[in-house]
């Protein structure tokens, strides 16, 4: 019964969907103020059929209810409770319904949250997103239903969800990164609806813009959640891989970076309105080019979901149909995005014109290194490998040039800015250069060049925003403390951003540099030195989980002969699938992880044991949660409230006049 409420809410939802694209824009042509109110009554009943489907399909996962083919090839009895609900999105057809309830989600809140908005410019706003709901959810039941029975014949227990699935990450992961992927739907959907309604000015921007960066600080943290549960999970020590589908998120990323900036314009100076509609649709378009990667069977990853064709070419139909005519419509209301003031060439917004062309490079070197491959399958080149040695060789001078205009940016003018201003910045630049020099000999003894120039650029942005914090805090007249609290939440928001991105590169930077790796065999109290670190062998023992065995090692960690920490690695067979995995140690410390991680037994009860030592490896994921800080601030900006007050405003007086 629970399988068929569940798939019942979910044709439902689909035909709140049909409602939701239809009427409103119906209402909006002919001027019915009842069915332009209608978009946000269906966004709010899809939102609410889509969370009884996907409440249904967990109900089943939690009573073992293996009649439902999902359940059981994502499920089984011994699986802990935590684990039956995180595998309710562990596999393809789950993995979409969640999909497209987080869609409902985001369209629901719309609803909620814009209600002072132009009450046209959200039929349109909602009715867009009501036709993407209409792909997914057809996607959904047509080719991979999550309530599909196993009648007459079932089995007494399940597969078992994947043993690399069965982790925290897993929990929190593919939430945090749909709710970036699928939130990149409202912007583009504004964007659409701005261009159907001839309405792309300042205000525009304005609405659309606290949507862009919520999507945005989402994708951030799903994105960095899902290499910290590489990094710890796979066994391997590394944090990012360039794999297919790694690359699928991170592309959506850049484009959706480079949209932020954008709209920051849209909104001040009423310029770039081509590049913000381009980029909404590409941030978009890149979230459901990921989509195929991930489910049409093209690639193969540790992170893939299905192997189905016939899957992929749906998805493909979907993507094709939303760029085509996001396309048409930009090219047909291309007139209306005339800008509404100019700047010179050495003004803030020339270099955040370059910021988006380093942006859209290394989204398009991404984007040809993942492809790449495929298309040479597809046309019987070979196989051909894109690795790491392509991404780092591209992405890493666009990632410096970058760095370099983001400690100008902030400094420098709107519309025109005089070339002498720039003299004072010399000592920040030499000062950047002394501490990247400095910084790497003292604490690691040595600085090479790419060391040096990296750090000094991570040195020259931050001295460059806390300058620029200062001259802006000094001017006020009541106070440099009194100036700090008069720069917007929106500053604040980007410099915390722009911060986080340092944090993130000088990670980078230094656990590639100085991270030690050593394989060796270990007996027991065998040791072995690295980096400053000494590991001492300890021994095993077995023990029982609730649906594996376990081999589980102990570890001493000594620093100058006094032991600092036991890491307790394991080696673990899940009964079920008979399948081995390897969860790794680690004493993560802010300025360096100690990593362990056990293989095979070997002859003379002796063991494969692989030993990291990676200085700086959490300052990836610090940099990533400060990033997404900084999307939050932004978005608690009060010129947002005030736009949706004036917006309430202009709505009356437009009633008042009809």
């Amino acid at each position: 019964m629970i399988a068929e409420l569940g798939h019942f809410a979910l044709i439902l939802g689909l035909v709140m969907a049909l409602l939701q694209a239809t009427l409103p824009l119906y209402g909006v042509y002919a001027a019915n103020v009842s069915l332009q109110r209608s978009a946000k009554s269906a966004a709010l009943l899809q939102a609410f059929c889509l969370t009884i489907s996907f409440v249904g399909l967990t109900v089943a996962f939690l009573q073992n209810d293996f009649t439902i083919d999902y359940v059981a090839r994502q499920s089984n009895t011994l699986l802990p409770y935590y684990y039956k609900i995180s595998a309710v999105w562990g596999g393809h057809e789950g993995s979409l319904l969640l999909w497209v309830l987080v869609l409902s989600w985001w369209g629901a809140a719309v609803a909620l949250f814009s209600r002072s908005l132009p009450r046209e410019m959200i039929a349109r706003v909602l009715a867009i997103m009501g036709m993407v709901s209409i792909a997914l959810i057809s996607f959904v039941i047509l080719t991979s239903n999550p309530f599909n029975r196993l009648l007459p014949d079932f089995p007494i227990d399940g597969a078992d969800l994947n043993p690399l699935l069965q982790d925290i990450g897993l929990i929190i992961h593919p939430p945090m990164l749909y709710m970036g992927y699928v939130g990149f739907t409202v912007p583009f959907a504004f964007a659409m609806a701005g261009l159907l309604g001839g309405r792309l000015d300042s205000a525009w921007a304005r609405w659309s813009r606290p949507w862009a960066v919520s999507a945005w600080a989402f994708l951030t943290l799903g994105i960095a959640i899902g290499s910290w549960w590489a990094y710890y999970e796979l066994g391997w020590g590394g944090w990012w891989f360039w794999d297919p589908v790694e690359n699928a998120s991170f592309m959506p990323w850049l484009a959706g970076t480079a949209l932020l900036h954008s709209l920051a314009v849209s909104e001040k100076r009423g310029v770039f309105k081509a590049w913000t509609v381009m980029l909404a649709i590409i941030a978009f378009a890149l979230s459901l080019l990921g989509t195929f990667l991930v489910r049409s069977g093209v690639l193969t990853s540790v992170h893939a979901f299905a192997a189905d064709p016939a899957r992929g070419m749906f998805v493909l139909g979907i993507l094709t149909a939303v760029i085509g005519a996001s396309l048409l419509v930009f090219a047909l209301r291309a007139s209306h995005l005339n800008s509404e003031s100019r700047y010179a060439w050495l003004s803030r917004e020339s270099f955040l014109l370059v910021n988006n062309l380093l942006l859209i490079t290394a989204t398009t070197v991404v984007l040809l290194g993942t492809l790449f491959p495929l298309v040479a399958d597809a046309l019987k080149l070979g196989k051909i490998s894109v690795g790491p040695p392509y991404f780092n060789a591209l992405f890493v001078p666009v990632t410096l040039v970058l760095l370099v205009f983001l400690g100008l940016g902030s400094l420098v003018n709107w519309k025109r800015h005089q070339a002498k201003e720039f003299l004072p910045l010399w000592k920040v630049l030499l000062a950047s250069i002394v501490l990247g020099i400095v910084f790497p000999l003292v604490y690691f003894g040595d600085a090479p060049i790419r060391v040096a120039l990296s750090l000094s650029l991570c040195f020259w942005v931050v001295l460059s925003i806390s300058r620029d914090i200062y001259l802006k805090a000094k001017t006020a007249k009541q106070g440099f403390g009194a100036g700090l609290l008069r720069l917007s939440r929106s500053y604040y928001g980007m410099q915390i951003a722009h911060l986080g991105l340092v944090i993130t590169v000088i990670g980078v930077t230094l656990t590639s540099t100085y991270s030690v790796e050593k394989d060796v065999r270990l007996g027991m109290n065998d040791k072995v030195d690295v980096g400053m670190y000494q590991f001492e062998w300890l021994g095993v023992r077995e023990y029982n989980g609730a649906n594996f065995e376990s081999v589980q090692a102990k570890v001493a960690v000594l620093k100058n002969g006094a032991v600092i920490e036991y890491l307790y690695p394991e080696k673990r067979l899940y009964v079920v699938q008979n399948r081995s995995m390897t969860e790794a140690a680690i004493d993560g410390r802010l300025l360096r992880d100690v990593y362990v991680a056990i293989g095979e037994p070997l002859d003379n009860n002796q063991w494969a044991v692989r030993v990291y030592y990676k200085p700086f490896v959490r300052w990836l994921w610090l940099g990533a949660l400060v990033m997404a800080l900084g999307g939050g601030v932004a978005m608690t900006d009060k010129r947002y409230r005030l736009a949706r007050q004036n917006a309430k405003v202009s709505n009356s007086a437009q009633v008042a006049t009809k």
